[in-house]
């Protein structure tokens, strides 16, 4: 059997601002193309599907074209758990009556809850759909007082999916949780606030593959078969030098797998630019977009004026700057604790000191002197 994996799309999310609707078309496109190509059995999407519970329409509107298409062009079964970012009851909508054509969503999580059966020249797959729940809904819904947390909330729901699957079987694990030992990025929503939200990647090694959506780095945990296939796109400048891609599974009739990674190319990368500003407005090098949303950290100690609108004339998309020389040092510095009673010039040295994180040299105390005298000789003159 042939697995197609992929993962939060986060649908109708904004990076910095922007709007990434065009740019998750862009590659949908491409996976739509996949599909084509490689012709698999069965497509798992592994939750957050949108970035918010309450999409916007253009969001809405990229789902339904990218999902019928699949269905209608290529007859390909689609089975789609939701993430924590995802609203259950707006998503799940319908579903009964679109499993009929091909579309299994998960999204409500019932007693009634059991593995999606695909058939290959091989028999029977058994499909596990465990979508994205709290401890004490999981409680609530499968009467399990033991699913105090996270983990044991994902215990229960293995024990509840596993039951009708026969000994030998082989299965497949969707789920959206945080494995430990997975790594992070930026761009992720923490899944529990005071406590642990991380399950044991122990828990899915049983299954012949682990479809896992939560975290945006596509990686295997604990074993090669319990896999994140990733975020669509990069949706923070900390996944800059990551590659974005979906997996693609191959089990044989004994429930052995092989994985292959296929790239998805952005309509417009995510880069981090480091370096002085003159160089920096030198431009892109061979291969580099000026196009890509940029994050730029600026070398220079001195003072730029507009520097973000003079490096949007080199990069229009320059989203996030940078200066650690203004950030630099700590308590603002002087021969008093009490600042108010510096004069402005020992102010004025305490405050350069907290932002280079250098004290001023005798050239640049004289050029402050003469500045302030000349300011000073100004207002005089003006009240006379």
């Amino acid at each position: 059997m042939r697995i197609l994996h992929t993962s939060d799309w986060h649908l109708g999310r904004i990076f910095h601002g922007i709007y990434l609707t065009a740019d998750q078309d862009h590659v949908l496109q491409q996976f739509i193309q996949l599909v084509s190509d490689s012709r698999p059995d069965v497509i798992l999407i592994t939750g957050d599907i949108y970035d918010r519970s309450v999409p916007p329409t253009e969001a809405i509107k990229l789902l339904d074209e990218t999902i019928s298409r699949i269905l209608m062009d290529y007859q390909i079964p689609i089975i789609l758990i939701t993430g924590n970012h995802d609203s259950p009851d707006r998503l799940g909508f319908g579903n009964r009556l679109m499993a009929r054509q091909g579309l299994h969503l998960i999204g409500q999580l019932t007693d009634g809850l059991k593995p999606v059966v695909i058939n290959d020249q091989y028999g029977p797959v058994y499909f596990c759909p465990a979508p994205y729940a709290e401890p004490p809904l999981v409680r609530e819904r499968l009467c399990t007082p033991d699913a105090v947390n996270h983990e044991q909330a994902m215990v229960s729901l293995i024990q509840h999916l596993s039951a009708p699957i026969p000994a030998e079987a082989r299965k497949v694990i969707l789920a959206h949780a945080f494995a430990a030992g997975g790594e992070e990025s930026e761009s992720e929503r923490p899944l529990s606030v005071g406590g642990s939200g991380t399950v044991s990647a122990s828990l899915f090694q049983h299954f012949n593959y682990a479809a896992l959506g939560h975290l945006h780095q596509p990686q295997n945990v604990g074993c090669e078969h319990v896999r994140y296939a990733g975020s669509l796109l990069k949706y923070s400048f900390s996944e800059a030098s990551r590659r974005k891609c979906v997996t693609l599974v191959e089990m044989d009739g004994a429930g052995k797998t092989s994985i292959e990674t296929i790239s998805l190319t952005p309509r417009r990368d995510v880069r981090r630019l480091e370096g002085y500003f003159t160089d920096i407005l030198a431009g892109p090098g061979n291969g580099e977009s000026r196009d890509d949303y940029i994050m730029v950290t600026l070398r220079d100690t001195g003072p730029i004026m507009d520097a973000i609108g003079k490096l949007r004339q080199v990069y229009p998309n320059v989203l996030h700057l940078e200066r650690p020389c203004l950030t630099a040092g700590g308590e603002l510095r002087g021969p008093g604790a009490d600042q108010r009673r510096l004069n402005e010039a020992d102010l004025f040295s305490s405050f350069f000191e907290q932002v280079t994180g250098t004290p001023l040299s005798g050239e640049q105390n004289k050029a402050f002197a003469e500045t302030l005298e000349k300011f000073y000789r100004q207002e005089r003159e003006a009240q006379s």
